[in-house]
């Protein structure tokens, strides 16, 4: 192997920040301890990397998703070994799930240790195995540049993913006056990012044929940054859209053709259009259970032409007729640039949008207590939809995913695959870090809230001006209600008869703080929400209100609960 001669003697940790910095990373989420020392010292004086103190590593690894998920940065998250490193897996498991580029270094103890139980050592290679898109561990200090530009290149092609590079202490500190050329150069790994034009063409050709069709835009049409082109396709034929969770944006929801969420919490338009479609077009979705509902009663009627960029999601859960591996936007450009076929599908068009009249996402006001709904509503009134929304996981975020109006890509940040509570604090600190001149709105419930909070203690130090609005039902509000819809209203250990005084607790982190309980007040109330420091405002909502309309589990999209018919 070709090797690159240095100037100067150089440590192991040195090569880290320098392959970093010249790989165009610019911010590293982390937690010191042993095994990382050398790298913390390198980091004490390194002018290129901006290093973020988090309060526990999984907040660490949270913030990097956060970063990474709402600009298609790689982010970069640095932990110790042992305890440091176990307490990150469970943001490398979310980040796996929702294909989120990540560079996660865990420290590790010497190498004459490995595999004697030395202090703090864990197994981490074997732990996150199945966890990652890849893992190294460095066994000498010449290869560091070489691994850590595969394991970006790794992470951000493809379908994204997480990638740990594990790296032992004695590497970290040992000195060299050379490198091995870090040039990337893996025969085994050549993911597809161009499809096949006679493959993509072939969607024309059931278009033609069609008499019902839809398009779902998935996470794949939000990360390759699809949505001027989905918009583009979506009017040319007049077909009308749904989003996935975690696609929310890139068909903008106020857009005549937008259908919004589809699947458990989805529409009835949405839900309705997936039941009785004849042609299903999908860019960049998995068909997660989320969306599908019973997966032996989804799209029954429909032929299916599937785009993703993983080869192995297609056909794994729904039979696909028409397969197309590669990226979202390079198909939908391949079918703008192909000459417009005629339709004949203006009836349908018509029928969904009207069951989009008939039932659109609502509530009913109440002047006695706030509605979560209502809430949201205004502060995407308030914000004008422009905001990044960040999310932690519960009934709070499907409430944020229906009515707040998402007008563009990467706007939502929210754990999907994985439904990771916690992650909302420290993705919306990674969120804001990463898009400093936009706003975050952070929705987090009470559960969630409990487990992630130390990481408040970023806001004031880093001065990251977040907006965190805490849905308080005292409750675990979406087991709660699973409970009471399936449990025969067992509330079993799902309420908070305990809870702390979050104002006293946002007063304790220095952050300004507010608690509304008047419905009629509120508008003007959210106001607050304009200026430009870190808050906290709390808003306390009923411990029996239920997400609807709702699929239960096992259940097609078309039986769904709750759905609220205009008079």
């Amino acid at each position: 192997m070709k090797q690159i001669k240095l100037k100067e003697a150089k440590t192991g940790s040195d090569l880290v920040l320098e392959t970093l910095a010249n790989l165009g990373v610019e911010t590293i989420f982390g937690y010191p301890g042993g095994s990382v020392l050398p790298l913390y010292d390198a980091i004490y004086s390194f002018k290129g990397i901006r290093h973020i103190l988090a309060r526990h590593e999984q907040g660490a690894v949270h913030e990097a998703e956060g970063y990474a998920k709402s600009t298609g940065k790689i982010g970069v998250a640095l932990v110790t070994s042992g305890p440091g490193a176990t307490n990150a897996i469970t943001g490398i498991t979310d980040g796996m799930s929702d294909s989120v580029p990540m560079l996660v270094f865990t420290g590790q103890v010497t190498t004459p240790g490995i595999g004697k139980d030395a202090f703090q050592e864990a197994d981490i290679i074997g732990i996150t195995m199945p966890i990652t898109k890849y893992n190294y561990q460095v066994r000498h200090v010449t290869d560091i540049p070489r691994i850590i530009t595969e394991a970006v290149h790794i992470a951000t092609t493809g379908r994204p993913g997480p990638v740990v590079i594990d790296l032992p202490k004695d590497v970290s500190e040992a000195k060299t006056t050379h490198y091995n050329d870090p040039t990337v150069n893996i025969p085994s790994y050549q993911p597809t990012v161009e499809p096949n034009t006679l493959q993509v063409q072939k969607i024309l050709t059931q278009l033609k044929k069609s008499k019902k069709p839809v398009i779902i835009a998935g996470g794949g049409a939000n990360y390759s940054g699809a949505s001027e082109e989905l918009v583009a396709f979506a009017e040319r034929y007049n077909i009308p859209v749904v989003s996935t969770l975690l696609s929310l944006g890139v068909m903008p929801i106020e857009h005549p053709l937008s259908l919004g969420m589809g699947g458990m919490h989805g529409s009835y338009a949405a839900n309705m259009a997936m039941s009785e479609a004849d042609f299903m077009i999908n860019f960049g979705s998995r068909f997660a259970d989320r969306l599908t509902g019973n997966p032996a009663t989804f799209a029954k009627h429909a032929i299916v032409a599937h785009v993703d960029i993983d080869p192995a999601e297609i056909g794994k859960v729904v039979k696909t007729q028409i397969p197309i591996v590669g990226d979202a936007k390079k198909a939908l450009q391949i079918l703008l640039e192909t000459e417009t076929v005629k339709t004949r599908h203006g009836e349908w068009t018509e029928h969904v949008l009207a069951n989009k009249a008939k039932a659109p996402f609502g509530y009913d006001f109440d002047e006695n207590i706030i509605k979560p709904q209502h809430a949201i509503e205004t502060i995407g009134k308030i914000t004008d939809g422009e905001a990044i929304v960040v999310t932690d996981v519960g009934q709070h975020q499907m409430w944020a995913a229906q009515f707040y109006p998402y007008k563009y890509e990467r706007q939502i940040v929210t754990s999907g695959g994985l439904g990771t509570m916690g992650f909302g604090i420290p993705a919306a600190v990674g969120a804001k870090l990463a898009n400093p001149d936009k706003e975050v709105i952070l929705f987090v419930g009470d559960g969630g809230f409990q487990m992630t909070n130390q990481e408040l203690a970023i806001l004031n130090g880093y001065g990251v001006p977040i907006k965190v609005v805490l849905i308080n039902n005292h409750s675990l509000g979406m087991v709660r209600q699973w409970q009471e819809s399936f449990y025969d209203e067992h509330r079993s250990e799902s309420t908070f008869d305990d809870e702390p005084n979050f104002q006293l607790m946002a007063e304790a982190y220095g952050i300004a703080h507010y608690k509304f309980s008047n419905p009629n007040t509120l508008e003007e109330d959210l106001k607050v929400i304009t200026e430009n420091r870190p808050m906290l405002i709390e808003i306390n909502i009923s411990n029996r209100e239920h997400v609807y309309p709702m699929v239960p589990s096992g259940k097609s999209n078309a039986e769904m609960l709750g759905v609220k018919f205009n008079a």
